[in-house]
Order: structure tokens, then sequence, then C-alpha cells
């Protein structure tokens, strides 16, 4: 057997017994890929992981940057209370119409908003609505970006919260510091930001599995 498709084997294990999708997340998933969006959302396993990270946090706020077709956010949305609020962010106005639906027929329209355009566009916009802290922010966007979505985070953010950061290890190219690709050089940016930033504290984490081999920043702000 070779390692992928021992990664996969496990996922799929994993899967079945920690993380099943059901109709509304298997629709959502079956969606995207007619309308032709990307096949980069998070596993099912890595869905239940933001899921449980939200609910472990009391997350009663998120902010999501980078909607895709709104799998991810169904994970993540699901965690909130009944008054809770959840805004994604998300560039092209075919998938954030995708997302829409996704969200809708998964019944948590009431709790998300998806709001569409380049997030650094967005963010300034909603940084001027003056909104309470969020709770968690999940940042899984153009990884050139990385670092500007970071500091964005922080600014929308207090004490407690948490961010985190998808697909950091591209591949363990994070890890060559030659890398003049721009996926490498915002990933490192942001994990340098994280490491040397007085409000943060946090850590990466290193996963393989269906989506290969890659990973999570996780960082807590601290004021």
């Amino acid at each position: 057997m070779s390692e992928s498709q021992a990664w996969d084997d496990v996922d799929d294990y994993f899967t079945t017994h920690l993380a099943p999708n059901d109709e509304a997340l298997e629709a959502a998933l079956r969606d995207s890929a007619a309308a032709g969006l990307p096949d980069v959302a998070v596993t099912p396993s890595q869905g239940k992981f933001l899921h449980l990270l939200a609910q472990i946090q009391g997350a009663r706020t998120i902010l999501e940057i980078g909607t895709l077709g709104g799998y991810s956010t169904i994970w993540l949305a699901r965690a909130l209370p009944a008054d809770g609020r959840l805004i994604s962010l998300e560039y092209s106005a075919r998938h954030a119409e995708v997302a829409t639906r996704n969200i809708a027929r998964a019944g948590l329209d009431a709790l998300v908003q998806v709001r569409v355009g380049p997030a650094l566009e967005s963010l300034p916009k909603l940084a001027d609505e003056n909104p309470a802290p969020f709770d968690l922010v999940f940042i899984d966007a153009d990884k050139s970006n990385n670092p500007h979505y970071l500091e964005w985070a922080l600014r929308l953010t207090s004490a407690g919260s948490l961010i985190v950061v998808d697909n950091v290890v591209r591949q363990g190219r994070v890890a060559d510091a030659h890398s003049t690709s721009p996926d490498v050089l915002g990933s490192r940016a942001a994990i340098e930001l994280i490491g040397s930033h007085p409000r943060l504290t946090g850590t990466a984490l290193q996963t393989v599995g269906s989506k290969g081999h890659d990973g999570f920043a996780l960082a807590r702000v601290l004021a």
C-alpha cells in the first residue's frame, strides 16, 4: 500500500466514525462540484475539527475569510448558538451564489451572511461597522495575503479570540526559505507574524490525508 493510499484510508475511517457527512453537507459538496468550484474545501474531519474548535471556544461570533461553496461555513455555523452570527467573505460572486444556496439548504441562513468582494476591501468596511470582537476567525483564502488577513483579524478580535489559518504547510514547501512562490511567502509571513507578534501566541500542525500534506496554524489573541 502506498503512503498516500494509507492517508486516504485513515481519512475514510475517521470520517465514517467521527465526522460523517449528512445530506446538507453532501449536497454542498455535490453542488459545488457541479458548479465547477475548485475541489479545495476542507475534508469532513477538518470540518469537524473546526466545529469542535468553535464549540470549545464558546464562539458566538465567527468571521470566515474565504467561503468557496460554504462547506466549512456550514460546519462552523452549526457550532453557533441560536443568536450567533457568522460573516463569511468571498471574492467570487459565483462561488458566493453557490455557497448561499448551500447554507440556506442547511437551515443556517439566519445565522450566516456571505459578503462578496475582495476580502481586503470587505475587511475595512466591516471594521468601520464597529462590530463586537469576533470569537473565532477562520482564514482560508488566497495564501499570498495571509499576513494581511491576520493583521485584520487582530483588529477584529480581542483577548481570548482564536484565529485559525488553513493550508500553511503547502506540501512541505513552507520550510523552503528560498521559495519565491506567493502562496509559500504568504504562509511563511503569517507563521512568522504569529511567532513574533506581542498580541499572539500560537502553533502550527502538519496534517496528511486526502488533501495531501498540509496543516493549520492556530493563534490565540492575548490582548
